[in-house]
């Protein structure tokens, strides 16, 4: 009786990457925002309905949003979510240290 062997493959820090995704990079900036926006809804203790209200957006495209489903919706708009929510929002450039030839985004939660 032969027995199978599971393989494990690693992956990268970005699951869109690992699915070979095209926007990967945008999708994995979209989940972080999407995240904290939930975590913040969450710990204020927000219905869907206040939630979507206050944010200026859908109760369905909200719950579509906090489901990962946020192709729709813009950076710019999630964003601006969370300055309603009542957090300041940086963004940063700098330059990208020598050993990579482009840059990189990444959301930074303080």
């Amino acid at each position: 009786m032969g027995k199978e062997m599971n393989k494990i493959e690693h992956g990268s820090t970005n699951v869109y990457a690992d699915l070979g995704m095209a926007d990967a990079e945008e999708m994995q900036v979209k989940a972080q925002l999407a995240s904290k926006i939930g975590d913040i809804i969450r710990r204020r203790k927000l219905t869907q309905v206040q939630a979507a209200e206050l944010l200026g957006i859908t109760q369905p495209k909200l719950s579509g949003l906090l489901r990962g489903q946020f192709r729709g919706i813009s950076e710019t708009k999630m964003l601006e979510c969370l300055t309603r929510l009542g957090r300041d929002v940086q963004i940063v450039v700098k330059s990208a240290p020598r050993s990579r030839t482009e840059g990189q985004v990444s959301v930074i939660f303080a």
